[in-house]
């Protein structure tokens, strides 16, 4: 799967109702769309009316001020969280979010002190997941905020007046290319994100209506095609999701993610030459996909070849380096090999990349003992 952006426009690779099967699911239970965005709650209007929030927008200007109450020195203490894609209220009150609902939330503020906000796909590679047997490929957006002016002072470039925000550390943010892309992409995305993650909760009638919801509101993005053809294949509707894949394909002819799910509901449907063909233009186009050295070493530390494991996830390290996943595992490895002070290294590693609080308590707890652990044997010596 995967939840990229598109940044060319073209038209729907198939009429609307060819990739959709409405009879097939389940009407939702609660209404499915981007209506809820952005809207402001009450509890973020008391917020902003607060005599705290109103002293930093008087000291620092808006753009400024808003950045200090959210993500400095502000009461809220927002913290990212991977798990869950929330809109703008849910993100206030849960105090966390991804990088997406952070820029809905921080755009909702924005909007409401009058402020241009401005959206931006970061160009950076792709970063793999693993949940409920699903394989999730996230890019980073963020945003640019700034006054409203109908006349650009002369000399000034655009971008300068406007104050970017970024949920990546500023180091890592600054030296990545962004192009901007518009709000009805960041609602799209928002609405394949809700998709996704439905998926891996294994409810597949609110995929649907959430995949469905994105192709809908924005019939050029391709990714959410990718994600109605996973939710078909799951629920058993192959030549559904046939159509689906080779719709986002239409859309993004060099997508490996849409490939490698086409490949088996071919040969599931009997069109084995097909099926043998793009698995060979893939295997070119994708030599070691990703996770492809992590499954060696799987089996072999399954095997007991810990040497062999150690040395497949340091590839998939070097070549993934914020995947916390396989920092831990390589953690295992170094410690199945005595190699206490490595193992020691990779698990806070895995640590400082975790994206989720219940990996970072999980990890939290086993750096723990692990260096209890190291501290015993060293006394022991």
């Amino acid at each position: 799967m995967g939840s990229g952006c598109a940044g060319v426009r073209v038209q729907p690779p198939l009429p609307l109702p060819a990739v959709f099967s409405d009879a097939s699911f389940a009407p939702p239970a609660s209404p499915v769309g981007p209506e809820q965005l952005f809207v402001i709650s009450p509890a973020m209007r008391a917020y902003i009316d607060s005599p705290e929030f109103t002293a930093l927008i008087r000291k620092l200007g808006p753009e400024r001020g808003l950045v200090e109450a959210l993500y400095t020195k502000g009461e809220l203490k927002l913290e990212y969280d991977a798990s869950v894609t929330r809109n703008a209220a849910e993100t206030f009150d849960a105090r966390m979010g991804n990088c997406l609902s952070l820029v809905l939330m921080t755009s909702a503020f924005a909007k409401h002190l009058g402020l241009e906000v401005q959206y931006q796909d970061v160009m950076i590679d792709e970063t793999w997941t693993r949940n409920a047997g699903l394989y999730f490929a996230s890019t980073h957006v963020n945003l640019s905020m700034g006054k409203r002016r109908t006349v650009q002072p002369r000399g000034v470039p655009p971008d300068e007046r406007m104050l970017t925000i970024d949920f990546l550390p500023p180091a890592d943010s600054a030296r990545f290319n962004a192009h901007t892309i518009e709000e009805r992409m960041i609602e799209a995305m928002y609405m394949n994100n809700r998709a996704a993650e439905a998926l891996a909760d294994m409810h597949l009638d609110q995929a649907y209506w959430w995949a469905r919801a994105a192709v809908v509101h924005l019939p050029s993005f391709s990714t959410p095609y990718n994600t109605l053809g996973v939710i078909y294949q799951r629920h058993g509707d192959h030549p559904l999701a046939e159509r689906a894949f080779k719709a986002a394909l239409t859309l993004e002819p060099e997508s490996t993610i849409s490939m490698h799910n086409l490949v088996p509901v071919l040969a599931k449907l009997g069109k084995t030459q097909e099926s043998q063909a793009l698995a060979a233009r893939l295997a070119k186009l994708e030599p070691t996909p990703p996770y492809h050295w992590f499954h060696q070493a799987m089996k072999a530390l399954a095997e007991a070849r810990y040497d062999q494991a150690r040395d497949l996830l340091d590839k998939e390290v070097r070549r993934a380096p914020f995947n916390h996943e396989f920092h831990f595992w390589l953690a295992i490895a170094h410690w199945r090999l005595g190699e206490g002070t490595a193992a020691r290294d990779e698990l806070a590693l895995a640590l400082d990349n975790s994206t989720t609080h219940a990996a970072t308590e999980r990890y939290s707890a086993k750096l723990a003992y692990l260096r209890s652990q190291i501290g015993n044997r060293q006394r022991a010596y």
